[in-house]
């Protein structure tokens, strides 16, 4: 397990690549009803991944989502999320992250620590990562690629409305499933 300063020292002398937004998707998924599921993704996401040779648990990850490029292919429920009772994204118009700690798992998997920061309200959370790989694109870059799921409790982040069901339950489960697929191009 690699230290604060042993990442911060990664960060000076290792190789810097930058989220390709075209390449990358975070995507959720949200219990409606409690009976199915609705999903939704991020379109805006910038960040770099940095990287100290070939030991990822020596790496470190920052992203910024903006929160206004929420998608659930309904805008009415898009326009809801972006309002108050939800992401307030004219308060809060971005969701970070910032990996805190990279621990090896079996194969090509990791634990990635960090610390999840939406409306101004930060916690840790632990996704799971895969790294998918390294290439060269057809202009000469090269590309690394990883993917990683996690799950959230959206009301440790303030979100907390909802509405209850005459049947029993609420309208939007509190558990948020999180999906992201990234690919990223090492700096020039």
């Amino acid at each position: 397990m690699s230290t604060t300063l042993e990442r911060d020292t990664a960060a000076r002398t290792g190789t810097v690549w930058n989220i390709d937004p075209a390449h990358t998707d975070v995507g959720f998924a949200v219990k409606h009803l409690m009976i199915s599921t609705v999903r939704g993704r991020f379109a805006e996401v910038t960040g770099t991944i940095r990287l100290d040779g070939d030991d990822l648990t020596r790496a470190s990850v920052e992203a910024e989502i903006a929160a206004a490029s929420i998608d659930t292919r309904q805008e009415q429920r898009d326009t809801h999320l972006r309002s108050a009772d939800f992401f307030e994204v004219e308060r809060y118009p971005t969701i970070a992250f910032r990996s805190t700690r990279i621990e090896p798992l079996a194969g090509n998997r990791y634990r990635i620590t960090g610390d999840l920061t939406i409306r101004d309200v930060t916690r840790e959370v632990v996704l799971e990562g895969t790294d998918e790989g390294r290439g060269k694109d057809p202009w000469g870059g090269d590309r690394l690629a990883f993917s990683a799921t996690t799950m959230i409790d959206r009301r440790d982040f303030g979100l907390t409305w909802n509405q209850a069901l005459e049947t029993g339950g609420v309208l939007v489960s509190t558990d948020i499933k999180i999906t992201i697929d990234v690919q990223a191009v090492k700096a020039s």
